[in-house]
């Protein structure tokens, strides 16, 4: 006698998982999205208002007048605006150049095991980070002849610079460092590297990834700052723009220089932010392309049972 054995039933196919919603607030109802609409219409509409008063005093005002604007048809204003923004991104150059290097270095020393690295670097770090970057500059310009030496515009609104910013960008680095997963460094130190060799090759290369986008924001934030340089007498963007707008000739166009100034400006920091990203991206495609062959080569040698040498 045969006995057969009872088909199994088919096993139940798995739902397709639902990604999960947010465990920090509930998903807004039909209600609360109607509220919000109507928030973000008044909102929208308050704004269009306040910034349609602005343009209508400025229209009444006479702001837009062709005898303000005209200003800008001639050749030496526009040369006088080209050489400030010039100077604005001379400037700003340096001062990146340099406050990213005083930054990394700092950070070297705020995560190195000797104290008498560690806590110096921790001083100057608090230090100028607390001292307003307007005194700094002052300090170079007005109070270094004191000293018996002079330090130029330029330097004076160049040192300001490095040192507020050198010593945010030694947090931003340190911060991103100890962002790096703890196993990283582990690895490193496995393979018998020396931590000057884990810092260089595995941590900043990767805090710098991370921290990408906070160090484009202070760049931002250092390029703006160098408009303070007219209080030392540098020649910069806003300077020169203060000085065209005391021409009577053009009936003192103080708003219309203001506003293209701001567009200079706007339009500097969005192309720095455009080559930012940019770099991102390509810092991704260019890690993801590399992990891909160390990736193949771990699963070969685990299939052929071979042992690497390092």
């Amino acid at each position: 006698m045969t006995v057969t054995e009872a088909p199994r039933p088919p096993k139940a196919r798995r739902k397709p998982s639902t990604p999960t919603t947010s465990v920090l607030f509930d998903v807004p109802g039909p209600r609360a999205r109607r509220r919000n609409a109507l928030i973000g219409v008044i909102g929208t509409v308050a704004i269009l208002a306040a910034l349609g008063y602005v343009i209508y005093r400025f229209w009444e005002t006479g702001q837009f007048s062709g005898t303000k604007w005209e200003i800008f048809a001639y050749k030496q204003p526009q040369i006088t605006i080209l050489e400030g923004y010039l100077n604005t991104l001379k400037a700003a150059g340096i001062a990146a150049v340099l406050a990213l290097a005083l930054g990394i270095a700092l950070a070297a020393a705020r995560v190195s095991d000797r104290a008498w690295l560690r806590t110096p670097a921790f001083a100057f770090v608090e230090l100028f980070r607390a001292v307003p970057l307007l005194l700094l500059m002052f300090l170079f310009y007005y109070g270094a002849p004191t000293l018996g030496f002079r330090v130029s515009p330029l330097w004076a609104v160049v040192l300001g610079l490095t040192l507020y910013n050198g010593s945010v960008f030694a947090e931003l680095f340190r911060a991103g460092i100890a962002s790096v997963p703890r196993g990283q460094s582990e690895a490193a130190y496995a393979l018998g590297l020396r931590k000057s060799q884990v810092m260089m090759s595995v941590l900043v290369p990767q805090a710098v990834r991370a921290m990408l986008p906070a160090i484009i924001s202070q760049l931002v934030v250092l390029l703006k700052d160098t408009a303070l340089g007219f209080l030392v007498t540098y020649d910069e963007l806003l300077k020169q723009l203060k000085q065209l707008a005391t021409a009577p000739d053009f009936e003192y166009p103080l708003i219309p220089l203001v506003l293209v100034g701001g567009v200079i400006y706007v339009a500097t920091c969005l192309l720095l932010s455009w080559f930012a990203t940019w770099v991102e991206r390509r810092l991704a495609r260019k890690g993801s392309h590399s992990a891909a062959p160390t990736m193949h080569g771990d699963v070969g040698q685990q299939m052929g049972g071979g042992a690497a040498t390092i």
